[in-house]
């Protein structure tokens, strides 16, 4: 005779089981696929900071630093000089270590690396948030209100999320830590994602389209200084529902939503480096 756990839970047919193995390994390797773009894009990224930045402190032109960013180096303002290259110097670092704290190998078999290097990533956060707000309120930044706006929340949002990982970690929840350091993953990347979305926009239009270039203002700004960093962070939280609590379709539709953004980034990531990162290294 059957049991009751039986009847109530029959046991899936062949081809759900099938169904689901394969939509649990289609989004596995989007979110894999995804990861590998993000890293070469944030490497490259990172070394175009070091070169560029890093090269003219290094012979002591800082000058140079204007050569990208608006007010990069203004003589005679030690305290905003400062900020900006702390500024530069924690984003180089978060680049990198951002990277390193989601690969699975590494907290797995280097937990040690893992607990150290995220005390330095949740740090380097937190002060390149607070430097940002600095020079974008009182040191000067090209783009109007809207931008500044949407750059502000992101900082904020590094704050908060850095904070609530931190306190999760503390707290032992493994889960609930892992969930807002990926958030904070995004929030951090935010800067990253505007400049690959800009590039993956130019190309897409041949050109500037919805801004003026000559004042960096203009509606299609406004919408990426937000969109910069709340549609990763939209994105991620349907890709934690359909990996936790999702039905096989679920996975599948968003194993290929998360491929098309990961392609379209990937476009914008080429884009970026060969006509801004690569061609200023040697700057």
């Amino acid at each position: 005779m059957p049991s009751a756990t039986s009847t109530a839970m029959p046991c899936p047919s062949p081809f759900q089981a099938t169904a689901g193995t394969w939509s649990t390994t289609a989004l596995s390797a989007s979110a894999a696929f995804w990861f590998l773009a993000t890293v070469i894009g944030q490497l490259v990224f990172a070394a175009y900071i070091v070169a560029l930045y890093g090269g003219h402190a290094a012979r002591g032109h800082f000058q140079g630093w204007n050569t990208v960013m608006t007010h990069g180096h203004v003589p005679g303002d030690g305290i905003g000089n400062l900020a900006t290259g702390v500024h530069l110097l924690l984003a180089a670092v978060i680049m990198l270590g951002g990277a390193l704290q989601l690969v699975p190998q590494v907290r797995r078999r280097a937990p040690r690396l893992h607990r150290w290097n995220g005390r330095i990533y949740l740090a380097g956060a937190v002060l390149a948030a607070v430097s940002g707000l600095y020079m974008l309120w009182w040191r000067g930044a090209v783009g109007d209100m809207v931008q500044h706006l949407g750059i502000s929340l992101n900082a904020v949002l590094v704050l908060l999320f850095a904070g609530l990982a931190l306190k999760n970690a503390v707290r032992r929840d493994i889960a609930a830590h892992r969930r807002w350091a990926l958030r904070l993953f995004l929030a951090v990347s935010g800067v990253w994602f505007f400049r690959v979305g800009l590039m993956f926009w130019l190309a897409v239009n041949g050109g500037p389209a919805g801004f003026d270039p000559a004042t960096f203002t203009g509606p299609a700004l406004g919408i990426l200084a937000f969109a910069q960093y709340l549609l990763p962070l939209a994105v991620l939280e349907a890709y934690l529902r359909c990996r936790d609590g999702g039905g096989p379709m679920l996975r599948l539709g968003m194993a290929a939503v998360l491929a098309l953004l990961t392609v379209a980034m990937g476009a914008g990531i080429a884009v970026a480096a060969i006509g801004m990162w690569l061609p200023r290294m040697h700057g």
